[in-house]
């Protein structure tokens, strides 16, 4: 049962979470009067948005969830500041696709 709350709750966080960041970046986008929609540009946002909400799951949120293991354990330094740096670089070129 923890896990089926455990997956309802990461469907939640990725779709609230998701949903508020993705239209942050398009206000973003459209104060520079940029139109990243039904574009290459918002693949690129999408997967960045999605790459972030994974740091942010496996380095906080796990931790306060339904489903508690053993092998929780937070992404290596590197790899998320790798992931993170990705992200935002996707953000960067987003616009370029367009």
């Amino acid at each position: 049962m923890r896990v089926i709350l455990e997956f309802i709750r990461i469907i939640a966080i990725l779709l609230i979470l998701g949903g508020l960041m993705g239209d942050i970046v398009k206000l973003k986008y459209a104060s520079f009067g940029v139109n990243v929609d039904n574009t290459n540009g918002a693949l690129l946002v999408g997967f960045s948005i999605l790459i972030l909400l994974f740091v942010l799951y496996r380095n906080k949120l796990q931790f306060s969830g339904f489903y508690k293991s053993a092998g929780r354990e937070k992404l290596p330094k590197k790899v998320g500041i790798s992931l993170v740096f990705c992200s935002f670089i996707m953000l960067i070129l987003a616009p370029i696709f367009h």
